[in-house]
């Protein structure tokens, strides 16, 4: 039963968020780490994402049945009953803002409760009525790293801005790429990606576009806040990821190249984090 409330929370995702939120952090502390406050927003923050996940597991249900990927899910299912689900998503968000609020600021209670409301409200209500539901889903997906920023540094600023605008820009081709892949599957739900609703082609002009205001993104970054390592670093990233991203308007095969599209982004925004985290805590000074 413990595992089944645990996969109810999409750990995946979770980890992942935290991940983006430790660069945050990383990156207004210039290396000078204040550990309670550290670990209090990762706890706390993931505490809201795994209720927001709880959340749209409820919401989602009825299309989880539908997908091939997610017709396992605890709820689709049975092996939990919806009024736990609820009550267990409750739980965890009232735990993780309460210990935002107590150990952090209330600048980062506020912007994860934003996060939190565009995940589960407008992302998981307007999903299945327009394409644009993916863009609403990329602005909650930036907001963890900005929490973590501001956790830090209690301040938005342009460091907190172009993070913002890096994990915007990233998740757009990120999700078009899971989109592609998993084609069948979201046209079967009836949930209007933009794949489905207007093509491959299409998306993969779009694809390209993110990629390259991306990788700019992370140059701004690398000119206001970080070293040559990063620099180096994204820019390579950057055109890696735009040279495959090309590729696919040749190939026979949009899912696997989708799939390997998918794959790429996780290690361009894997790197990127550590990079950003190693390098300020072995030079604050950046």
């Amino acid at each position: 039963m413990i595992k089944t409330y645990y996969l109810l929370t999409k750990p995946g995702i979770i980890m992942g968020n935290l991940m983006t939120t430790i660069s945050g952090f990383a990156l207004a502390s210039r290396g000078r780490i204040d550990l309670w406050v550290f670990l209090a927003t990762l706890i706390g923050l993931g505490g809201v994402i795994a209720s927001a996940c709880v959340f749209n597991n409820y919401i989602d249900k009825d299309l989880d049945a539908k997908m091939a990927r997610t017709r396992h899910r605890p709820l689709v299912k049975g092996l939990i009953s919806h009024r736990s689900a609820i009550l267990f998503a409750l739980f965890l968000g009232l735990l993780g803002l309460a210990t935002l609020a107590l150990y952090t600021n209330l600048l980062a209670v506020l912007v994860a409760s934003i996060g939190f409301f565009i995940y589960v409200v407008l992302y998981s209500f307007w999903k299945t009525r327009t394409t644009y539901a993916t863009a609403i889903g990329s602005i909650a997906g930036a907001i963890p790293p900005v929490v973590g920023y501001c956790a830090a540094s209690n301040q938005f600023d342009i460091g907190a801005a172009l993070l913002f605008m890096i994990l915007v820009l990233w998740q757009m081709p990120h999700f078009f790429s899971i989109a592609m892949y998993r084609l069948h599957d979201y046209a079967s739900a009836s949930i209007p990606v933009f794949p489905v609703h207007k093509g491959a082609h299409a998306t993969k002009v779009r694809m390209v576009i993110y990629i390259a205001l991306f990788t700019l993104a992370t140059l701004l970054l690398a000119l206001s806040h970080m070293g040559p390592i990063y620099l180096a670093t994204a820019l390579a990233l950057g055109l890696s990821w735009i040279i495959l991203c090309l590729k696919g308007f040749k190939t026979d095969n949009d899912a696997l190249w989708a799939r390997n599209m998918f794959r790429l982004s996780l290690v361009v925004i894997t790197l990127l984090c550590i990079v950003i985290s190693v390098e300020k805590f072995l030079d604050p000074s950046i």
